[in-house]
């Protein structure tokens, strides 16, 4: 197999398409144990998954962008730490709406950590650009 010129970002790319399916099983799982259709149909915790999951498709397509165009423009250990931040953040965010009575803290410090890595993709591209 040739060399990949994006690694980091083809591994993160494959972490949180698992992830993504995972909450889409989980969705998927639970429109079927209580026959649900359409929507939440008025079950708290089936918008909970339903809101986990879409959360997951807002914000994980924008992130791996920033990192690829961050590892192109600017290879070494900056793709790398912001990926690892990433990845931990939306699996933390993933499990508390997966996973009904965890704690809310994950929700929190889930998204701070994909907007932490977002921020340092933006910055460093940023950078990358300039110079």
């Amino acid at each position: 197999m040739p060399d990949f010129p994006l690694p980091v970002t083809a591994w993160t790319t494959v972490l949180l398409a698992a992830l993504f399916q995972w909450l889409t099983f989980r969705v998927i799982g639970m429109r079927r144990k209580d026959h649900i259709l359409l929507g939440d149909g008025g079950d708290h915790i089936m918008n909970k998954k339903i809101r986990g999951q879409a959360n997951a498709a807002e914000q994980i397509p924008i992130s791996l962008i920033l990192l690829g165009l961050t590892e192109y423009i600017m290879p070494g250990l900056a793709p790398l730490a912001i990926a690892g931040i990433l990845v931990v953040g939306r699996v933390m965010h993933g499990i508390y709406f997966a996973i009904h009575g965890t704690n809310f803290r994950l929700r929190v410090y889930g998204m701070l950590l994909t907007l932490i890595a977002q921020t340092m993709a933006i910055s460093a591209l940023a950078v990358g650009l300039i110079l």
